[in-house]
């Protein structure tokens, strides 16, 4: 029992120790959880790694946590993903890093090439087709509250808002590529960041720590380890390991394939994808549904609102809704059906999932491994540039023109010149409500929205 008063010593409050060490196990089967319930997008994703590793357990500080998240945040592909790996690398050097980063997307992965099986081999009966039918209407309403929800946080000034009508324009008139998009909206951006600076200021990026969870065992002041900091030696082995990763499968699907191949052809394009990843997967699909879509025609238009219905509903990143387009293309194809036989078009669609998911992620390690020693090199608040921010402007105009392409196909099934889908319409209407009104989650409107569609297909 302790007494406090005057001449007595004050009673000062028990302060938990920092966690002790973190085994290469532990860690593991942390990372392995992780891959299986990474479900709500990044900012669910994001969440989850908050409260298991800053507040729960206390590997990383607050302040740390961020200032990775602000580095990913830079970079084109999956943040979620990126930022696992980073914190992987931080404790447990490189493999440590691998290992989270391939274990956030295997679980997706896996679940997404059953899924896809099922889409394909089954989607014709009528309890998949009535679940899909309620589906589409609602992966058009998430797409609209996506644009809202990116806008919201982008488009801060009439520029920024000039910027996102532009390419909007751009795509749904001028059927300008999303890259170009991209490289007119950064050149936009890096004039502006100097013309008027206080227009292109970064809105989105996440700021300094504002609590404290108690000592963690890579503190605020907890010096960089040995394997974090920068060597140029190290970079270069970093470089030169991802640039043979690429070579060497690219290499043997160009010896097999050639380069008109199925599997060379989605190799490079889904490189060239994982580039341009700025501003989320959602900025990426319109880029994926250009070429998947309209250019190689892997999958048609339905399949690919199709696809990212799968890709809202399974853990990991949404950008893994690639792999249903690799599945997809690979069961369509007639080159890969005469590869492996037409019996065996699974197999033909997992191997073009698997090729896919590697050309699409393997850009995401090596901007950790090669990055990370120079973020750690400082902690000060990284912050976007001013290109970076006129991209995620322009991306809230791709996305928009991405809802009207999914509405379209969704509320006229058979063209403009046939019947409007009136069911189709009200679905969409109330999975608007649902997201804008009473903030309910993706996977709750997905879910009300097919058992909807199930009931009034079968009622047809």
């Amino acid at each position: 029992m302790s007494a406090t008063g005057p001449g007595l010593p004050q009673a000062t409050p028990a302060v938990d120790p920092a966690p002790s060490l973190v085994s290469f196990g532990e860690a593991f089967a942390f990372w392995l959880k992780l891959g299986f319930i990474s479900f709500g997008g990044p900012a669910g994703q994001i969440a989850v790694m908050h409260t298991e590793l800053v507040e729960r357990r206390r590997w990383i500080s607050e302040r740390r946590f961020l200032h990775a998240l602000n580095y990913c945040m830079l970079l084109p592909g999956p943040e979620a993903q990126q930022l696992a790996t980073y914190l992987g690398w931080l404790m447990h050097r490189s493999w440590g890093g691998i290992v989270a980063g391939a274990l956030f997307v295997l679980p997706s992965l896996l679940i997404l090439i059953a899924l896809s099986w099922i889409y394909m081999a089954f989607g014709n009966l009528p309890l998949v087709a009535g679940l899909f039918y309620g589906i589409k209407p609602a992966v058009t309403a998430i797409v609209v509250h996506a644009a809202h929800r990116i806008g919201a946080r982008a488009l801060k000034n009439g520029a920024l808002w000039a910027i996102a009508a532009a390419a909007f324009v751009a795509i749904f008139a001028l059927n300008l590529p999303f890259p170009l998009i991209v490289l007119g909206a950064g050149l936009v951006g890096y004039i502006g960041g100097r013309v008027a600076p206080e227009r292109f200021r970064a809105g989105g990026a996440h700021g300094v720590a504002k609590a404290s969870y108690g000592p963690a065992l890579i503190d605020d002041t907890t010096p960089t380890p040995a394997h974090a900091r920068f060597k140029a030696s190290r970079l270069a082995i970093v470089i030169c390991v991802g640039a043979g990763l690429w070579l060497l499968p690219m290499a043997l699907l160009l010896a097999l394939h050639g380069w008109p191949g199925t599997l060379t052809q989605m190799g490079w394009f889904f490189t060239k994808a994982a580039l341009l990843t700025f501003g989320g997967a959602y900025a990426v699909l319109p880029y994926v549904y250009q070429g998947a879509v309209t250019h190689f025609h892997w999958l048609t238009p339905t399949q690919m609102i199709d696809g990212l219905a799968l890709g809202e509903t399974t853990p990991g990143p949404l950008i893994m809704v690639v792999a249903f387009v690799g599945f997809v293309g690979g069961w369509q194809s007639t080159e890969l059906a005469a590869l492996f036989g037409a019996e065996q078009r699974w197999l033909a669609g997992a191997v073009a999932a698997t090729v896919v998911t590697w050309f699409t992620f393997l850009p995401s390690f090596v901007f950790i491994l090669a990055g990370g020693p120079l973020v750690e090199s400082t902690h000060d608040d990284l912050a976007f540039t001013a290109p970076l921010t006129a991209i995620t402007a322009a991306v809230v105009g791709v996305i928009l023109n991405l809802a009207l392409f999914f509405g379209y196909h969704v509320l006229w099934p058979q063209g403009l010149q046939g019947a409007f889908d009136a069911v189709s319409a009200v679905i969409a209407l109330g999975a608007a409500v649902a997201l804008f009104r009473f903030k309910r989650g993706v996977i709750e409107v997905i879910v009300g929205c097919a058992v909807v569609g199930l009931a009034a297909h079968l009622l047809k």
